[in-house]
């Protein structure tokens, strides 16, 4: 983390070089002295009044600002002289606890380069981090729901592992009979709990989290307090719209610390390398060895160095990243579910692993005498009947319907904190679309195009790994390799949008905190005004401010009201799944 805020502080300080502001210039006395100078010679040209409505040659001196082309031939198109004192202050207000609210987001990757870029996605596409969150609640609810039914052994530690495992590359395999063995065989009853307690581990709620959280909520609801009373001050440079587009930052905080996820690479990897010595398999001799003695494969593995990943993210444990593994972990959980679905189905009707062997019963309730578990390989392969990779669809039950409503929430929650940001400058003297208010449109636009590429990416990734491992698959290569490129070239594309938006929304408040924003072209509105009709409120005296300051009022409650309905139906969901 000392390398993700010794970079941002680099970062920051690029909007403070000198050679930012090209020519200074001073908006307000240039418009006092205009307006002095028409009063004198009675011409009122290029005045307007609060509603940007020409004004009378015997009201000239109520004039508030003039028109676009006015102060461009008064004023020029250089930017007014910053005011280092409010730099400080708003940045200090808006800006800095957001920043320092990102080192609450969870990491845990291998590498800090990783860490570094999942921060950076995070802050790049908010609807990519809150779409990785939902989706991994709802992919734990669904496959949770799915175990209900499952009367069989180890069926409540199979379920805890397997959402334990959503942060890692899981791998299922039931070559040499490792799955099915695994499943059936009495002797791995140990495995289950065991690695389920050994996963058991959470990155939850700390005093430095909740002094963080705390500390952003105080800093927000205090410092809109402060401008709404007093609307008129610094209103150009005000830290309203910065505040309000930052805000998805706290419930994205709030989720993942309610869902805890297991994404310590060294502790998991460590987990997984423990359990591996326990696992027990069936031979076609009769009997039980360890799988250990067979080979190095296992019938559940976290394989971070795989040669040939479906997706290089998918070996990133930062949660964030789990838009790239959703699709994979639910096609290996729904494998581990089928095998243990057709075990339970075998055991309800009595039938006994060995062939010709006679079922014995127990006096205790939902309990299978270990000795109707016991058989060969290919008696224990035939108790799972697990499908054949080749046959088996690539493409796990619901997975696109979950996909589907993981997206909505979190394209709510970026565009309601993007929209109140948009909402507070827009209607912000001068009224329209401007350089401010374009700013936080890109980045809420790009935000959502990074989400759309990598969510692209991990859909095409699936698809050429899931057909090139088929071998009976009726894709041809050229069109599984040009999913592959497809994929390769979103993922890198989105990822270097991710990072250009990051550093563009920390630059576009610095640039409104320094006054850069503060020329005849911006303050004018000409983007949404057109340079025709476009015009500068310069002075407030006498506008009236009670729209702005409704819009203001109406910012906070769509951005509040939508992170709170975020956060409650976060706690809904993480509610219904044993995580």
């Amino acid at each position: 983390m000392h390398d993700i805020n010794r970079i941002l502080f680099f970062l920051l300080l690029l909007p403070f070089l000198k050679g930012t502001y090209a020519s200074n210039i001073n908006i307000t006395d240039c418009f006092v002295n205009f307006r002095s100078n028409a009063n004198q010679s009675l011409d009122p040209s290029g005045l307007v009044n609060g509603n940007g409505g020409n004004v009378l040659s015997s009201d000239i001196m109520s004039a508030v600002g003039f028109t676009y082309e006015t102060c461009l031939s008064q004023c020029g198109s250089g930017t007014q002289n910053p005011t280092w004192a409010n730099i400080s202050q708003q940045f200090g207000a808006w800006l800095l606890p957001y920043l320092a609210l990102i080192s609450q987001l969870p990491f845990g990757a291998r590498h800090r380069v990783d860490n570094l870029m999942s921060a950076i996605l995070t802050v790049g596409s908010p609807v990519l981090a809150g779409y990785s969150m939902i989706l991994t609640i709802l992919n734990a609810n669904w496959i949770s729901r799915r175990f209900e039914d499952i009367s069989f052994p180890n069926t409540k530690d199979a379920v805890r592992i397997l959402i334990s495992l959503q942060q890692s590359p899981l791998r299922i395999t039931n070559e040499d009979s490792l799955l099915s063995s695994l499943v059936v065989l009495p002797q791995n009853d140990e495995w289950w709990p065991t690695i389920a307690e050994f996963l058991d581990y959470t990155h939850t709620w700390s005093i430095a989290s909740v002094t963080s959280i705390g500390w952003v909520v105080i800093a927000y609801l205090l410092t809109v307090a402060s401008s709404l009373s007093d609307v008129p001050s610094n209103i150009n440079s005000n830290g309203q719209g910065t505040g309000s587009v930052w805000l998805w930052l706290i419930p994205i905080v709030i989720g993942w610390l309610q869902l805890s996820p297991k994404c310590d690479y060294a502790r998991v990897r460590k987990a997984m390398d423990n359990a591996d010595a326990m696992a027990f398999v069936a031979t076609d001799h009769e009997y039980v060895v360890k799988a250990s003695n067979l080979s190095e494969k296992r019938a559940v593995s976290i394989d971070t160095n795989m040669e040939n990943p479906s997706s290089p993210d998918e070996m990133l444990t930062p949660p964030v990243y789990n838009y790239a593994r959703a699709i994979s972990w639910s096609r290996s959980a729904e494998d581990v579910f089928d095998a243990f679905r057709i075990a339970s189905s075998n055991a309800r009707i009595h039938r006994p692993v060995m062939i010709g062997a006679t079922w014995m019963n127990t006096n205790k309730r939902n309990f299978i005498e270990p000795s109707n578990r016991e058989g060969n390989a290919s008696e224990v392969n035939a108790y799972c009947r697990l499908p054949r990779y080749a046959v088996r669809s690539a493409w796990a039950t619901g997975m696109f319907y979950r996909m589907f409503v993981a997206s909505l929430l979190p394209l709510a929650l970026q565009w309601a904190t993007t929209g109140s940001a948009v909402l507070v400058v827009y209607l912000t003297p001068t009224v329209g679309l401007g350089c401010r208010s374009l700013g936080y449109l890109i980045y809420g636009a790009l935000a959502t195009i990074v989400w759309a590429m990598l969510v692209m990416s991990s859909i095409l990734s699936h698809y050429a790994f899931s057909c090139a491992d088929r071998p009976g698959s009726s894709s041809s290569y050229t069109v599984i390799r040009l999913a592959k490129v497809a994929s390769n070239l979103l993922r890198w594309g989105g990822k270097l949008v991710a990072i250009v938006n990051a550093l563009w929304i920390i630059a576009a408040g610095m640039l409104q905190f320094t006054s850069i924003y503060d020329n005849c072209y911006c303050n004018s509105s000409v983007l949404g005004r057109g340079a025709q009709y476009a015009y500068d409120i310069v002075l407030l005296d006498g506008v009236d401010l009670n729209p702005t300051k409704a819009a203001w009022f109406g910012a906070l409650a769509l951005a509040g009201t939508t992170c709170l309905g975020f956060i409650f139906y976060m706690s809904l969901l993480t509610d219904l799944v044993p995580i």
